[in-house]
């Protein structure tokens, strides 16, 4: 699983606009209940100057980040990206287009309040519960009427709007990081007070004409975001956590060395899960201690011989090897090895785990291939099945699936089918979509960018990955889809295949 989400605390609309009558301002009201955020500017509705502006205030409990990183669910500062989500409200009064909308860090508590006008202005806070432009908790009052934020590079995130139905998407990985700071962030810390959404100050109007004080004298009326209290699952404001947590084992795919092949493409990687009462449990309990790694001759799943010398990845000649610790009880080995590691009384390899001089695990035997040159067309050329897709899922489990792949147009022997089980193709590079089947929405997209979070891991049994379901929104058919990258032109390939399922709130 490479995707999290956690979704807002609070939220709140605050706004200095006009009420009807033009001349009351609407700036004791307070929206925190209402199921919309707005941001807007209106330049010279009430007079020649005047002025009136929108801002949208968003809060996320940080601790379930703080959390959810101790325990392993995601990974270390500098493996994982943040991701401010928001997404647009269609309605029927004017949107404005060409505008960038700024993003930045409260550097103040507020209160989310419980209003709900966003037409009329008339659920003032009073000086109690709520904010609204003048206060920001209660009597207390911002520094500045309209919000307090900060206004340095790690803390400010800005996106363009070219037609103006463009849900909100930032990196918001520099600030996510100083308000967790368990790693000694190099930027420092932050108390959590969550986002400020604004025009940016070329584009928010200003009753200042001489001059105009940097502001815009265009009104850009109004973009409409859904709030924490929609109705709707996949549109709540949200910090989409994204890293790549994919699994390249190659002990199904172990390749000998060669010459021609880029040195990085001559190292192969093995994993050992140590499992400890069904459970992943790391060495001696403890994340300083590391497994290592031997490679024998295979006599069925046998270890005989000695140890047989291979390469490390500085291409050292090595008999054993320190894995590196990839999470709690998974570890990794990357090394290459050439032919003669192998002979033709002993074809095959198996691998040896150890400890402390004592052997905790021996794997399965491992038959290393030779790099071959080859043309390679992913275009349409394959068959897949999800032969242990189910019907339907819980919403409170993490599932894994499995995908098997065959080359299209494969026609085994009888004497194949009858002796041997029939092995997945491994594709190294392929990601997963998973669209609701009523309306065809996407709710989680190819994510086949920098972060690749919605990568499939591969193992000797083929490619597969983890989903948490409390991501999909219960009662509803969603589908499987597939892409495959194609190293020729340098595109994913999307693969004619839909795999149904549902998700309820108990499987039973």
């Amino acid at each position: 699983m490479a995707i999290k989400k956690y979704f807002a605390i609070a939220d709140n609309t605050i706004t200095n606009a006009f009420e009807e009558n033009l001349t009351t301002r609407g700036t004791g009201s307070n929206m925190g209940q209402a199921d919309i955020l707005e941001v807007f500017s209106i330049y010279a509705q009430q007079s020649t100057s005047s002025a009136e502006l929108s801002r949208a205030l968003i809060q996320f409990d940080v601790t379930q980040i703080t959390s959810d990183r101790t325990s392993g669910a995601i990974p270390e500062s500098g493996s994982v990206s943040f991701y401010l989500k928001l997404y647009n409200a269609e309605h029927s009064r004017t949107l404005p287009r060409d505008f960038f909308l700024e993003v930045n860090a409260l550097s103040a508590n507020w209160e989310e309040g419980v209003g709900l006008d966003m037409d009329n202005y008339t659920d003032l806070t009073n000086d109690a519960t709520g904010s609204n432009w003048i206060n920001r908790a209660g009597a207390t009052s911002w520094t500045t009427e309209g919000g307090n934020w900060h206004t340095d590079t790690s803390s400010s995130f800005k996106q363009h709007f070219p037609i103006g139905t463009e849900d909100l998407e930032v990196d918001v990985t520099t600030l996510v990081e100083q308000w967790v700071n368990s790693d000694g962030n190099v930027l420092g810390s932050k108390t959590n007070y969550g986002f400020i959404v604004k025009l940016t100050g070329s584009q928010e109007a200003t009753s200042s004409l001489s001059p105009l004080a940097g502001g815009s004298t265009l009104s850009y009326y109004t973009k409409k975001f859904f709030a924490r209290s929609t109705e709707f699952f996949f549109e709540r404001p949200s910090i989409e956590a994204r890293f790549d947590s994919s699994r390249r084992d190659n002990r199904g795919t172990l390749y000998y060395s060669s010459s021609w092949a880029p040195a990085s493409e001559n190292l192969n990687t093995i994993f050992l899960y140590n499992y400890v009462r069904g459970r992943l449990r790391d060495v001696a309990g403890q994340t300083n201690q590391i497994p290592v790694l031997n490679l024998y001759y295979a006599s069925g799943s046998v270890p005989e011989g000695d140890a047989r010398y291979f390469r490390d990845a500085s291409n050292d000649p090595v008999n054993f090897l320190s894995a590196s610790r990839v999470s709690e009880g998974v570890y990794k080995a990357q090394f290459s090895i050439t032919s003669s590691v192998v002979n033709s009384t002993y074809p095959y390899l198996i691998d040896v785990w150890t400890y402390s001089g004592s052997q905790i695990q021996t794997g399965s035997f491992i038959e290393p291939l030779p790099v071959q040159a080859q043309n390679y067309d992913l275009s349409n050329s394959f068959v897949l099945s999800m032969p242990k897709l189910a019907k339907k899922y819980s919403s409170q489990k993490t599932e894994r699936f499995r995908l098997f792949v065959r080359d299209k147009g494969w026609s085994p022997n009888v004497f194949t089918k009858v002796t041997e089980n029939i092995k997945s193709k491994i594709i190294e590079s392929a990601s997963y979509q998973i669209t609701r089947v009523v309306d065809q929405k996407v709710v989680v997209p190819y994510g086949t960018g920098s972060d690749n979070y919605t990568m499939l891991s591969y193992d000797v049994s083929g490619n597969y990955f983890d989903f948490d379901m409390s991501l999909l929104e219960s009662g509803y058919t969603y589908c499987f889809k597939y892409a495959f990258y194609d190293d020729a032109v340098g595109v994913y390939r999307e693969q004619p295949h839909l795999f149904k399922f549902k998700v309820e709130n108990d499987e039973y």
